[in-house]
């Protein structure tokens, strides 16, 4: 009973999501993201996988179904991948390709993954598009600038208002400012433990954004110091990831 309990109040938690973010579709676009943690030796093992995969895709135009891969310094590979609502996380997102490669041929393609990482698995963020802070438009793929700095910035319980005030106080303050420090803000979902905000940061390279956030640090002044002091006291520890996107492992279909 206290199983059947669990269930029902997890699928009443994805029905009011589903509602709240159907009402708010110009503020909010779902994104699930598969994530493998690739051994140590085996990461050229998993791209060679990867490319089978991809090719397949492209061979037999799979539908309904796409991704842009993520390629983390220490050693993750990530894909996002959009959807429209929760109730699509039940189907096969390959079942078009298996379809018309067969299902034994669809296997092979996906057991050369099996013995390249450690741990894998699947959960949702949410681009909150009020939030992020890109003058010229919202894209996950600006041209040209592959390297990626991924910001968690973790929410302790109790603390979720405050930190939507203080991620729009950011947006606010780089708007009045004209901040060339692009950025999308990414809030945690249905299967991620604890409550984080992801701020996702593009450029063409480490030192070229390291050069763009020493200049919005000159820009935003001691406004940005005390914001971001406040965020510091509000969040209860912040982890940085680094990496770069993969447009030869990704695969779009539109």
């Amino acid at each position: 009973m206290k199983t059947t309990n669990q269930i029902m109040a997890v699928l009443a938690l994805l029905l009011f999501l589903n509602f709240n973010l159907n009402a708010q579709e110009d503020r909010y676009q779902l994104y699930v993201v598969h994530e493998d943690r690739v051994k140590d030796g085996m990461i050229e093992k998993h791209m060679e996988a990867d490319k089978a995969l991809l090719k397949a895709a492209k061979q037999n135009e799979m539908k309904d179904f796409s991704w842009i891969s993520f390629q983390s310094d220490d050693n993750r590979m990530l894909y996002l991948s959009p959807i429209e609502n929760f109730a699509e996380l039940d189907h096969n997102p390959f079942k078009d390709l298996e379809d018309k490669i067969g299902e034994e041929e669809m296997d092979k393609l996906l057991e050369a993954f099996s013995n390249t990482y450690s741990e894998h698995g699947d959960y949702v963020l949410i681009l909150d598009k009020e939030l992020s802070y890109m003058p010229e438009g919202i894209t996950q793929t600006p041209q040209g600038e592959d390297y990626r700095q991924l910001d968690f910035y973790h929410i302790p319980p109790g603390k979720d208002d405050k930190a939507e005030e203080l991620a729009r106080s950011v947006k606010d303050l780089y708007s009045k400012k004209g901040s060339k420090l692009n950025y999308r803000l990414y809030k945690s979902s249905f299967g991620v433990m604890g409550n984080y905000y992801m701020v996702a940061m593009s450029a063409k390279s480490a030192d070229e954004l390291a050069k763009l956030r020493n200049e919005n640090d000159n820009l935003v002044g001691d406004e940005g110091k005390k914001l971001m002091e406040e965020i510091q006291k509000t969040v209860s520890k912040i982890e940085t990831l680094t990496g770069k996107i993969r447009p030869d492992l990704s695969y779009m279909n539109n």
